[in-house]
């Protein structure tokens, strides 16, 4: 084995046989009484002849020869909006450019040519470079439950002397070599705080501690390098730890960072200008200041065309990590602060646009939701001014629930009507009829366990008593629930009325019944602040009746959800726990009714 200066000295005069002595104790930033005393040792070990390498030199460095790279363009990079709802980041052209073909370029260029490339959003849009680039495709299935951890699970067998790239990523100038020392991770310096990666090393530049936020400090940017040890350890300890349920949501970086003491990783500082990472299409933009206006965004179409606005006038874009159906953004343009919605993939087919662009107007009208701009019909986008939330709406203040209490019956007793009923127990029938179809792999299988029957039948039973109560219908939201409730100083808005339709009021008492964390006694106490005073023994088992419905509703929907590999968290607990105890106490009411 080398030491790091003879491999520096051999490497070296590999790429560029040396004049003498002096020069290369300046090309590789060594004392020339260093260079000295190594070249005397590689004359004896036969490494060089003069200070030209031989090919016993070539032998010794051969454990250091890069073997392969990695590039990871598996994730959505939510933080890239609105662009990345449309292309995934890597094929962005960016200064006459793909970036991901940029960083396969330059590794080729290196002399780098086993590379694979590790997809998964938008997998399709990546498939044309295994053959204009000569690349290797991997397909992580796993992209958008599991963080990039999962992409080098998926290519384990390849770590080894490897590059670890991200598809995103633009160097200035070539930073990849054929031949490296050790492990190490690419850093830049930063002033001032910021959210990135910390490094913190020993003396010799060994990474100690990492992690993210830190100030003034160097930081992890851009591209890492796995030796043959690094790799053979990373791999063990990935598997100890994969199928851990805290391990899904960790980078390979915190996996790294949790086992930093068996890891030897170095740093490997770089000057700024060499390498840039674009968290943000702002970022990107002060980057290449035509890109915003270069780009092919049928997002940034409609928001120009319905604001009157020119594309440069579009900034400060950020994604809302809120919701449960459908992918958001806010952005400034002239000065105000608007929403953008890009409707989500689960939806398509479920929801009829036309009603809800209806539903909004009415709502604007009735000043329930006076954030309402536009919503297109046809593709289900919709733009909306911006709510400064002055707080978040909480089930347990009394303010918050009785305002809200009264938004809901105002839409009730509107007396305005759209053309479309939304039977929640119909609704429930075409969800299901998707998952047996089997439309999505192993979709039939998510209704295969122990009383699914016996939540179906009930709801079966529950939808005959309440058909039978007589209601007539009226304009409901349907999704009347915390994050479609928006809080600013005294004012209450109710937003995206993606469900609305003509049903039984009971539906929206029951669905925000169904999506809060109330005991029984609590419920009873909401629906008394719905209908303003005691409600008859009909009433109650009535409502009672849709907080299951509705809950079973919203079950099955989730269910679908997860089918089409869109998860909703601790809601489809939540919902199957409703859906079964309110149910039961409602049969029970009945039950009691009708002797």
């Amino acid at each position: 084995m080398l030491t790091e200066t003879e491999f520096a000295v051999l490497n070296e005069l590999r790429k560029n046989p040396a004049e003498s002595q002096r020069g290369l104790a300046q090309a590789t930033d060594l004392s020339v009484g260093t260079i000295n005393s190594t070249i005397k040792r590689f004359l004896q070990l036969g490494y060089v002849d003069g200070l030209a390498i031989t090919e016993q030199g070539l032998t010794a460095l051969e454990p250091y020869r890069v073997k392969n790279a990695i590039v990871m363009a598996a994730g959505m990079s939510t933080r890239f909006a609105p662009i990345s709802y449309e292309k995934p980041k890597g094929l962005l052209e960016v200064r006459g450019e793909l970036l991901i073909e940029r960083v396969i370029r330059q590794l080729q260029e290196a002399g780098i040519t086993d590379i694979t490339v590790v997809v998964g959003y938008k997998m399709e849009q990546f498939l044309f470079l295994e053959d204009k680039m000569n690349v290797k495709i991997a397909i992580n299935t796993h992209y958008d439950e599991r963080n990039n951890h999962s992409t080098l699970k998926i290519v384990e067998d390849q770590l080894d002397n490897t590059y670890i790239c991200c598809s995103d990523n633009y160097y200035t100038e070539n930073v990849f070599e054929p031949y490296v020392y050790q492990a190490y991770y690419a850093a830049v310096w930063h002033d001032g705080p910021t959210d990135e990666w910390g490094i913190y090393t020993s003396a010799r530049g060994r990474i100690s501690k990492t992690g993210p936020g830190c100030a003034d400090a160097w930081i992890m940017y851009g591209q890492a390098y796995y030796d043959r040890e690094f790799s053979k350890k990373f791999v063990k300890i990935l598997n100890e730890v994969y199928d851990r349920p805290e391990t899904k949501s960790k980078l390979w970086e915190e996996i790294y960072a949790d086992h930093i003491k068996e890891l030897d990783m170095y740093i490997r500082e770089y000057p700024s200008g060499i390498i840039y990472e674009f968290d943000s299409l702002d970022e990107l933009r002060s980057f290449e200041p035509d890109f915003i206006t270069n780009i092919d965004s049928s997002i940034l179409d409609n928001i120009c065309s319905t604001l009157n606005v020119e594309r440069e006038a579009l900034t400060n874009f950020s994604p809302i990590i809120e919701g449960l159906s459908n992918l958001s953004f806010c952005f400034e343009a002239a000065g105000r602060k608007y929403v953008y919605r890009h409707p989500g993939i689960a939806t398509q087919g479920i929801l009829n646009r036309c009603a809800e662009a209806d539903a909004e107007k009415i709502a604007f009208e009735l000043g329930l939701d006076k954030t309402f701009i536009h919503l297109d019909p046809d593709t289900g986008w919709k733009l909306s001014h911006y709510v400064d939330v002055t707080e978040h709406f909480d089930y347990h203040n009394p303010r918050h629930v009785k305002q809200s209490l009264d938004l809901i019956r105002q839409l009730h007793t509107s007396g305005k009507c759209i053309d479309n009923r939304f039977d929640i127990f119909a609704e429930t029938a075409k969800i299901k009829e998707r998952l047996l179809g089997g439309g999505q792999a192993g979709a039939q299988k998510r209704l295969d366990f122990p009383d699914f029957a016996e939540l179906d039948s009930r709801a079966a039973k529950l939808y005959q008593y309440c058909q039978a109560d007589g209601i007539k219908p009226v304009l409901c939201h349907n999704d009347f629930y915390d994050p479609n409730i928006l809080v600013e100083g005294e004012s209450m808005y109710l937003i995206d009325w993606e469900y609305s339709g003509m049903s039984d009021y009971a539906c929206d008492v029951g669905v925000f019944i169904g999506c809060s964390d109330y005991t029984f006694e609590e419920a009873l106490e909401v629906i008394n602040l719905y209908f303003e005073r005691e409600p008859s023994a009909s009433e109650l088992r009535h409502c009672i009746a849709y907080v299951s419905l509705a809950s079973y509703y919203w079950f099955v929907w989730a269910l679908y959800k997860e089918a089409c590999n869109e998860p909703v968290g601790e809601y489809l607990y939540l919902w199957y726990r409703f859906a079964k105890e309110y149910g039961e106490r409602a049969l029970q009411l009945y039950e009691i009714g009708e002797n």
